[in-house]
């Protein structure tokens, strides 16, 4: 044996005899690292097949694979590796195989692209620098080494090009200028997009997900984190995801909830509980907490054996209560149910320092059902349905209407279901002149569903000679958009509503009493408004909410209205249970009636209409410690749950399935799911709510407008979806454009209104009202 061959393998034998073995750690995402071992031998990593204990020096993680699934070639074939591991292997590689001529695919067709031609650079008469600089300008950066087109889109690396041009010549790309680097880089960015478009609409597809998946505010970090992986980046398994993923993603939340649990003893919180019914009609409830620093959600209870029990329903609140704190908890808001009042008003009597309260939005959406039950503006809004129901089953109908409406839809999807109703209405006034232009041009004429007994009728509804319809269309949304404010002000994340609810309800009826003016018919909207709302009259930290607002207790003329003061002692005594303190306040109410110390500068004045109430009393507060501490818990409080997206989130699933450990997975899967939808409201903008009426998201809400008997054609000819022009982004644009809350104005002063039409009252708020 030759002296060099005998040292080495005296070599190994030794190398043998000190191997380490090292850890595999869970960034190690390949499936065959989990029928594998690792060890570390001097310098050198080793890998041996736990199945035949065959040790493979070099090759790395893929030649294991290869291995295991029996590929000939570089490595020799596993006897012992068991069929489903083999099955296994040999999928993972056909995955590697398809990958890797995908990216074949995708570099050709870069690399195929035509090159400009030598006039073309000619012609700009510039230096290779002055070609950088201009692409540089245009977002696309030219490496002639590495080849890397970069665009606004993204990166895309082309591969080797001088080698797959050697015929063509070697510096194509840097010689031709910026003319061709721009137009290629256009072409180059258009196909990448396409293939890329295509291949998450295939995933989304195959999984069942919606399109409006998409908006989700995590999806574009996912497609940065992937493109910033290279091409050789290996995806989580099935098994990745259920394990070590959803565990960090539920420590993620546990710690996000504790961030905000560190704000509830200054600010006081509100815990929210939302009920529905599911697919297969059992009562969930959730139960979330709110704070000015944004909603949790902290769990779910399948209560279709409890719903109907006042005394199971009291137990479950005070446990939520405990499990929060009960010193941090303002108030508790349910429906407002027969059992829930019981429960709720239970709760408050066990513990003295926190409020029951009935949702807001759910008490304003029945307000909007009882308008829209009147035989008069049900009579509209069935005209109106009948537009809408016509134009939404036609393609051919529904894109001229959006060419007519500069892109923009006519139905309007609202908080709620009813209040869809009436915010689809304000869209059709806002688009009346577009939709009468539309139905009186050549097109129209010329289309051969306007002379079908619905475009008949429409074109009659929308002319609307005789004025009609549209001046009763006008009427309605003069009467309702005042509450549809309030029920928006509800159900928005960025401002606490508490401050503002009061006030708002004023203008309701206010509006409603200058629009129809006599007594006997704005009356009939007043008793519907105060049947619905007569506990929320009566509730304190409505009231105190009112009080404690410094744009509006300011604005006030003449005393203030004694059921507001009434409700702002029952905050003091009941949140404050020291005697001492509730008299330092009392004294402190005084300097803030006069506006006295810090209230009365400038900037605290100046500072009522830009500041958010309880940040005006944090700011401005500091001479009144007592009255300010207590003014911030009340004012940083909402007044319903309303919103919150539950759609493809498994809560059945999770209280149906057997399997002990599987149910606390799904659980821990909800968790992490509606605490991550969550965190979204808090920072979404307006356009992000701009959905089409006729998506399956969408539909629940328009159902009425969109959908209906006998208004599909039979040939489906106009009604192909593949034909619909896409609805605008500017929308958004005929929406609310203001803050809510900023609409609320100054002066309340309307007695009536305060003695919700109680004559007895009425005449010594006048008297008050001229007296000062």
């Amino acid at each position: 044996m030759p002296e060099s061959c005998s040292e080495a393998t005296q070599h190994d034998q030794n190398t043998s005899l000190v191997m380490e073995p090292v850890p595999i750690t869970s960034q190690k995402h390949d499936p065959a690292w989990k029928h594998c071992q690792m060890f570390k031998s001097g310098d050198r990593i080793q890998l041996k097949c736990i199945y035949c204990s065959k040790l493979f020096r070099g090759g790395g993680i893929h030649r294991i694979k290869e291995h295991l699934a029996g590929q000939k070639g570089n490595a020799s074939t596993c006897l012992r590796v068991p069929p489903d591991v083999r099955g296994l292997m040999q999928q993972s590689l056909d995955g590697v195989v398809v990958k890797k001529r995908n990216r074949q695919k995708l570099d050709e067709e870069i690399t195929n692209i035509t090159p400009p031609q030598d006039g073309d650079v000619d012609s700009l008469g510039g230096t290779q620098s002055d070609v950088n600089n201009a692409v540089q300008l245009v977002g696309v950066s030219v490496e002639p080494i590495s080849r890397l087109l970069v665009n606004r889109e993204g990166v895309t690396s082309v591969r080797s090009i001088d080698r797959r041009k050697r015929g063509r010549g070697k510096s194509s790309w840097s010689s031709h200028g910026v003319h061709g680097v721009c137009n290629g880089g256009a072409l180059v960015s258009r196909k990448v997009n396409s293939y890329v478009h295509e291949a998450i609409g295939r995933f989304l597809f195959d999984i069942g997900a919606p399109p409006e998946a998409v908006n989700s505010a995590y999806f574009q970090p996912m497609i940065d984190a992937i493109a910033s992986g290279g091409p050789g980046m290996e995806p989580p398994t099935c098994h990745d995801l259920r394990s070590w993923i959803l565990k960090n993603s539920v420590e993620e939340a546990r710690n996000n909830i504790d961030k905000h649990r560190a704000t509830w003893g200054r600010t006081g919180c509100s815990i929210l509980v939302d009920q529905w019914n599911t697919e297969l009609d059992n009562v969930m409830l959730s139960f979330l907490v709110y704070s000015p620093e944004g909603t949790v959600f902290l769990e779910s209870v399948d209560a279709s054996a409890i719903i109907n029990s006042s005394d199971a329903l009291y137990d479950l609140l005070r446990r939520v209560v405990e499990d929060v704190g009960v010193g941090d908890v303002v108030q508790v808001i349910t429906s407002g149910e027969e059992q829930f009042v019981v429960a709720g008003r239970r709760l408050a009597d066990t513990f003295p320092n926190l409020f029951w309260i009935p949702c807001a939005a759910r008490c304003l959406d029945l307000i909007l059902e009882d308008f829209g039950s009147l035989d008069w503006i049900h009579a509209v809004i069935e005209q109106a349905r009948s537009i809408t129901k016509f134009v939404y089953n036609h393609s051919v109908v529904l894109n001229m209407v959006r060419r007519s409406t500069f892109g923009n839809d006519i139905v309007e999807p609202g908080v709620t279901r009813f209040g869809t109703s009436f915010t689809t209405l304000k869209r059709l006034v806002d688009q009346k002149h577009c939709l009468q232009v539309m139905v009186t041009s050549q097109e129209w004429m010329d289309c051969p569903y306007s002379k079908e007994p619905g475009g008949l009728e429409i074109s009659d509804l929308i002319s609307d000679r005789d004025q009609s319809f549209w001046s009763s269309c006008t009427l309605i949304v003069r009467l309702t958009s005042p509450l549809l404010r309030v029920l928006r002000m509800v159900g928005c994340e960025k401002r606490p509503a508490m401050g503002f609810i009061y006030a708002g309800m004023y203008r309701a009826k206010e509006a409603i009493k200058k629009e129809l003016v006599k007594r006997e018919e704005y009356m009939v909207y007043w008793n519907i408004i105060d049947q619905r709302w007569e506990q929320h009259w009566n509730f304190p930290l409505h009231a105190a909410g009112f009080y404690l607002d410094p744009k509006i207790f300011y604005s006030i003329e003449g005393d203030i209205h004694n059921s507001i003061q009434s409700g702002m002692y029952d905050c003091i005594e009941r949140m404050v249970p020291d005697i001492k303190v509730q008299d330092k306040i009392m004294k402190e109410i005084i300097s803030y009636k006069n506006a006295a110390g810090d209230f009365r500068r400038k900037m605290a004045i100046r500072a009522r209409d830009t500041l958010l109430p309880a940040e005006w009393w944090s700011t401005y507060g500091g001479g009144c410690p007592n009255l300010a501490r207590l003014a911030i818990r009340i004012l940083s409080q909402t007044c319903g749950s309303i919103g919150y997206r539950q759609s493809q989130i498994p809560f059945e699933k999770a209280h149906g399935i057997r399997n002990c450990l599987e149910r606390q997975r799904l659980r821990d899967l909800v968790f992490v799911q509606y605490n991550l939808r969550l965190r979204q409201m808090v920072d979404k903008n307006n356009g992000e709510d701009c959905m089409d009426p006729i998506s399956f998201d969408s539909i629940s809400l328009v159902e009425d407008w969109v959908t209906g008997k006998d208004v599909c054609s039979e040939d489906f000819e106009g009604s192909s979806w593949m034909s619909l022009d896409s609805p605008s982004a500017s929308t958004m644009l005929l929406g609310p454009s203001n803050d809510d809350a900023e609409d609320l104005g100054s002066g309340f002063y309307d007695g009536e209104i305060f003695s919700r039409g109680k004559d007895g009252e009425i005449e010594i708020l006048e008297d008050n009202v001229e007296n000062h």
